[in-house]
């Protein structure tokens, strides 16, 4: 079955398809790999992962006014206490916001890279809305900085 079908089928008639949960893996990999390599490249604080970054935002402040973004602890992720307060928010954007509520990973410290100590699997819209957070607070420059900084090294 191609990859694409995949995803368009209802996922209730895969149950626990090893195979599937490769694809899902290889999927987060990838855009995890996608975004480490756009915020290397470019000033976070002006991309927009969304058209919807401002009311993300905006909503996210709301919500999660005391929530540090920097280095996050998974229990404000994924308690039962933490579910309860993400719920309303992950479903304000479902039908705006493609694939809201697919697998997706998150750096838990936003000082370091992707790798298996710090990393979260969170919903989409939980990874849009903190690494909106990080970028709008220039807590995502330093990576700029060091491929900036590693580039000018290269040259000399």
């Amino acid at each position: 079955m191609a990859e694409e079908a995949m995803f368009e089928t209802d996922a209730n008639k895969y149950g626990n398809d090893a195979q599937m949960e490769m694809v899902w893996a290889l999927k987060a990999h990838h855009q995890a790999e996608t975004y480490f390599k756009l915020i290397s490249a470019m000033d976070a604080s002006r991309l927009h992962l969304t058209k919807y970054d401002d009311d993300i935002y905006r909503q996210f402040k709301r919500y999660f006014k005391m929530l540090k973004v920097d280095l996050l602890k998974v229990e404000d992720l994924k308690s039962e206490e933490a579910k309860v307060k993400w719920r309303p928010f992950c479903n304000m954007y479902e039908g705006k916001v493609e694939d809201y509520n697919f697998g997706t990973l998150l750096r838990i410290d936003c000082n370091k890279d992707y790798n298996e100590e710090n990393t979260i699997l969170v919903t989409r819209i939980q990874f849009y809305a903190v690494e909106i957070a990080r970028n709008r607070r220039g807590l995502n420059k330093h990576f700029l900085e060091k491929s900036t900084s590693t580039e000018d090294s290269h040259e000399r």
